[in-house]
Parts: structure tokens; sequence; C-alpha cells
């Protein structure tokens, strides 16, 4: 049986940690930073972990990073 393979977008936005949540980068922060609030800006630092639901896509596409 051959190897599943992996979607390359998804492997470079979202990382699986060793507990098998999705870690992915805040959203909203591309363009329009000067209407953004100081607290808006402030808290989408870094990465966050997504939803069950949306997790669960995200593992579908990369199947052996589970």
């Amino acid at each position: 049986m051959p190897k599943m393979k992996t979607k390359a977008s998804a492997k470079k936005r979202f990382k699986v940690t060793a507990t098998g949540k999705v870690l992915a980068g805040q959203a909203g922060k591309r363009h329009g930073m000067i209407k953004r609030t100081k607290k808006f800006i402030r808290d989408a630092r870094g990465v966050t972990t997504l939803s069950a639901p949306d997790a669960k896509i995200v593992k579908g596409y990369m199947p052996y990073d589970r």
C-alpha cells in the first residue's frame, strides 16, 4: 500500500504538538494593523491552539503527524 500524501499547505501552516493539539498562527494580522486596537495586537502575538473541530480537519491533511 503506498503512503498517503501530506498537504504541503497544511505542513507549512500548522504544527501538531506531542499531545495531539494543533498550533496555528493568529488570524487577522496580515494587514490593516493601524486600525486594530493595541489590546488586539498584544493578544494576537505568537500562536494559538485550534478548536477540536478545526483540528480534526487539519489532522486529516497531515496523516502521519498524529
